[in-house]
């Protein structure tokens, strides 16, 4: 089974990182950007076939580890 998490930061947390894209992209004459917020990404591969499962235990693994749950929003989705 394969799942994606994505990981991103909440509305009003400052993004350095996404001001510096925004900043280059406008730099390299990339027109009509307004803003960029980043966030990172995760594909994983998980044994089994109970989806249910999987979108706890990833949860789990986001409360955990993959996200700072007090500055960032996540969203598990089961891909196939």
């Amino acid at each position: 089974m394969k799942a994606r998490v994505t990981v991103t930061l909440k509305t009003g947390v400052l993004d350095p990182q996404g001001k510096a894209i925004e900043g280059a992209l406008k730099s390299l004459g990339i027109a009509g950007v307004e803003s960029v917020r980043q966030g990172k990404l995760f594909d994983i591969e998980l044994s089994g076939s109970d989806q249910a499962a999987a979108e706890a235990a990833l949860k789990t693994a986001c409360d955990k580890l993959l996200a700072n749950t007090v500055i960032e929003n996540y969203r598990v989705e089961i891909t196939g």
